[in-house]
């Protein structure tokens, strides 16, 4: 491994958290758990501070058990451990749950094959906002892991929850005190290598949990740093594919630091018997770094694989530093008198993205013959020695922006539940209302600097200064699939652009239409009866949702600037039954039948118009939400305490699905050969199976008693009809829903005894649509191939402080594939290394 210095301020952070517990580790007797309140006995499930898989196992069954409706869990154990070192790749081993990955790393949740925008996201309760501009749905890769008490994936609303999901609601929650049976403090310090780039890189976390006030009052904080430098090796052809000849490729090598910092504090206050007070606080910021060097060769004719001919080849640097941030608060009470029950709870969260200074493109360009490739699911450079030659590149064109996003959401919520008897049943009758007032927005700058621009009288530039051989790295980049050739230096361009005044490359026309402002205000309230006896619970009732929408933005026609204003208001019915019938203490029979809806997303609805000639993109802002009617029937049985066993069958038929067309020959776009819009399609219908197996085998001789397995199987079949229209005339075509495996699996074993804890995860998903690439020509579709992770974790209980640990990912070096139309030919291929964690964690 290369170990570089670490930043000052991971250095300040790791150095402060050891301070903390070695002061600690001195001073402090050894904990004898106070007395829990009432209601903390009634619901605590164990009462001695185990630890590992099979502590994590059994309180996430005891959950699910338990609950209402159908939802999957993970848990971290007693000091605060989830089994993996990502929210996101944590909850990618539930059933029927899967990731987007960034550059490697887990990123979105989809939910039952739906993307991650038509499915919501919350922390303690308040909806998380989403940094990026055009997005609905969080990055989970916000959230440190060492900050997460558990992760719960709710499938069937109750009318007494948010309806803004299709596919199912992720809940963070982060550490409360009165998770703990006493004194909670661990300190975990380490190191992430990616085999990759060759870096590593410093980590750390430190979480405490203590009652005070005769166990009254319960505080309980989180802090976690945590860095690391990787690299990937792309190629991609972005769909330059003219049947089997190919009419561009591009090589391209990343190099990215990404660091997250991140805080959380839980206040919980109960003075008596029926009186709770809490505070809820969190805030993660995630800064990335990251530096493209891209080689694009465009052929002058298309080219077959292995023939070469002229073209030219642009070499290009991409650099930008994203800073993301993302903070929840909520402030509530529940109050109990007899057989009544109130909450209040009010909240507010942020999020951002800020991109202060960002390269999107530096070309320099030049013309060659003997220029090919060979392979077309991953294109190998064919090229003679002088494309290698940096000296030979003319500056050609540049790209500069900068810009913020912002994701503000505010919501108040009042609850009144009252519990009676009646006819032999115990009855609970709920109401409530909830007021949510989101706002997003999006301010762009876009610069676009030309080699005419520099050169022309007045630029102050000759072509030899432009001349590529002055802005070279001293190497160049590295590269795993053959020689990349010169790099761009980031300091010398920077250097280069410093000296312009921006204001004269301007690009307008991006600058304003890129920018909007949108505002999305829900009302809703709701009834709910929850009625039981002996095995027999049924929970019925209905949420009414009023949903104000308004769009401001900018449209632009042959440059031509003018304000946008777009504004609407709905409602929406939505009844739930959930029926839950014991079949003994072990096993439980499920059904319900839910409505739900969503907002499309904020690309869609965007209100900005760029018509330039014939030809023109627009949002859609008048798009119609997304309902939902949603079924669900299964069954779950405990084999044990540490084992389950659950199979579910769900059906989707999902109205007014939106998806990107053309225009073009519809009333008002007569004249256009081509309009780029979003619209609502007919009826979309998924339908799948969920099946998911996990047990310790404490049954067995040992040492396999210490053996702990689990399995998990989602199939899905879903339909859409997508469509455009061409001479005037409609067409359609039937499509799967974008983002939808057919097949995910899951399987895991492990074993731990001896203070020994190791565990070995495969995670499979089948090809699926990742865009349609043109609603006429499914040969245009884009799909990612087959993708199988294997992961692989230790940790090693030195005694009852001390714990080693050891995480090694991506163990296969698994790529991710895409292709167009045939699996043949590339549309993107791109391949990450192996990333392996090591720590030391101190428990006291």
């Amino acid at each position: 491994m290369t170990t570089k210095a670490f930043p000052h301020h991971l250095n300040v952070i790791c150095l402060a958290l050891l301070a903390a517990s070695a002061a600690q580790a001195q001073t402090a007797p050894v904990a004898v758990p106070a007395a829990v309140p009432a209601e903390a006995d009634k619901a605590a499930v164990e009462k001695v501070n185990i630890v590992g898989q099979a502590a994590s196992l059994r309180s996430a069954l005891d959950k699910q058990q338990a609950a209402q409706g159908v939802i999957n869990v993970v848990h971290a154990d007693a000091i605060g451990q989830l089994p993996d070192n990502n929210a996101a790749e944590a909850l990618a081993r539930l059933p029927g749950v899967s990731v987007e990955r960034d550059q490697g790393e887990g990123r979105f949740v989809r939910v039952r094959g739906l993307g991650a925008d038509y499915n919501a996201v919350n922390i303690n309760g308040a909806l998380t906002p989403a940094s990026e501009a055009g997005r609905r749905a969080p990055g989970l890769d916000l959230v440190p892991a060492g900050l997460i008490r558990s992760l719960e994936v709710d499938k069937t609303p109750l009318p007494e929850h948010d309806a803004n999901s299709l596919g199912g609601t992720v809940t963070v929650r982060t550490l409360s005190a009165f998770d703990q049976p006493g004194r909670l403090l661990t300190l975990d310090l380490g190191l992430n290598h990616d085999t990759n780039a060759g870096r590593t890189r410093p980590r750390g976390s430190v979480a405490f949990a203590d009652r005070f006030l005769d166990g009254t009052l319960g505080v309980a904080l989180a802090l976690s740093a945590d860095q690391r430098r990787f690299a990937s090796d792309n190629v991609e052809t972005g769909g330059g594919w003219d049947g089997e000849q190919l009419a561009s490729y591009e090589l391209r090598r990343y190099e990215i630091t990404r660091e997250r910092v991140g805080g959380a504090l839980n206040i919980d206050f109960k003075p008596a018997d029926g009186r709770h007070f809490y505070l809820r606080s969190f805030s993660s910021r995630l800064t990335d770094d990251e530096e493209r060097q891209s080689a694009k060769v465009s052929f002058a004719a298309p080219q077959a694989d292995g023939a070469t001919g002229s073209g030219s080849v642009t070499r290009s640097l991409k650099a930008r530093q994203e800073i993301n941030r993302s903070s929840a608060l909520v402030l509530g009470t529940v109050l109990r008198e007899g057989d009544w029950k109130g909450e209040l709870e009010g909240g507010l969260s942020r999020a951002s993205e800020d991109k202060p200074n960002v390269i999107s493109s530096s070309g320099f360009k030049a013309s060659f013959t003997g220029l090919g490739f060979t392979d077309s699911q991953r294109p190998q450079l064919v090229a003679p020695d002088s494309v290698f030659n940096g000296s030979l590149y003319a500056f050609d064109k540049a790209k500069l922006q900068q810009s913020a996003a912002t994701d503000r959401v505010r919501h108040v919520r009042m609850d009144l539940q009252r519990s009676l008897e009646a006819a032999g049943w115990d009855v609970d009758l709920k109401a409530g209302l909830k007021a949510t007032r989101r706002d997003k927005d999006n301010d762009e700058e876009t610069f676009a600097i030309s080699a005419k621009q520099l050169t022309a009288t007045g630029g102050g530039f000759t072509k030899t200064q432009l001349n590529m051989g002055n802005f070279l790295t001293a190497d160049e980049p590295a590269y795993a699939w053959g020689r990349f050739g010169p790099g761009l230096d980031q300091a010398a361009l920077r250097k280069l652009y410093s000296g312009l005044t921006l204001a004269n490359f301007r690009d307008a026309v991006d600058s304003q239409t890129n920018d909007f402002r949108l505002k999305e205000d829900v009302d809703a309230g709701y009834l709910q009866a929850r009625l039981e006896q002996g095995g027999t619970q049924l929970v019925t009732g209905v949420r009414l949702e009023r949903s104000r929408f308004v769009a401001d933005g900018f449209a632009s026609t042959d440059d031509t600037l003018a304000d946008v204003h777009s504004e609407s208001t709905r409602h929406h019915w939505l009844p739930g039954v959930l029926l839950r019938q014991d079949l003994g203490n072990q096993t439980q029979l499920r059904a319900a039948l839910t409505n739900s809806v969503v907002r499309p997303g904020f690309d869609q609805l965007s209100p900005g118009k760029v018509i330039d000639g014939d030809e023109a993109t627009v949002g859609n802002p008048a798009l119609k939400p997304l309902r939902s009617r949603n079924l669900d029937l299964g069954i779950e049985h405990r084999l044990a305490r540490d084992a389950s066993v659950s199979a579910y069958v769900f059906h989707k038929r999902i109205r007014d699905f939106a998806f990107q067309t053309d225009l073009a020959g519809t009333p008002g776009w007569e004249a256009f050969s081509h309009v780029s819009s979003f619209a609502n399609g007919d009826a979309a219908k998924l339908t799948g199976l969920e099946v998911a197996y996990s047990q310790a085998l404490r049954m067995l001789p040992a040492p396999f008693n210490g053996l702990i397995v689990g399995a998990n199987a989602s199939f899905v079949h879903s339909r859409a009809t997508v469509g455009g229209y061409s001479g005037g005339t409609w067409t359609g075509r039937s499509i799967s829903l974008p983002s939808q495996s057919d097949r995910s699996i899951n399987l895991s074993v492990g074993w731990e005894g001896q203070g020994l804890s190791t565990r070995l995860a495969l995670n499979h998903k089948s090809p699926y649509l990742l865009e349609v690439g043109d609603v006429l020509d499914a040969a245009q579709d884009r799909y990612v191939d087959t993708q199988n992770q294997l992961d692989f974790s230790m940790s090693l209980q030195l005694d009852k402080r001390w714990t080693l640990s050891l995480e090694a990912l991506n163990l296969s070096n698994e790529r991710y594939y895409v292709y167009q139309g045939s699996k043949a030919r590339n549309a993107q291929y791109e391949q990450y290394g192996r990333s392996i964690k090591v720590g030391v964690k101190l428990a006291l």
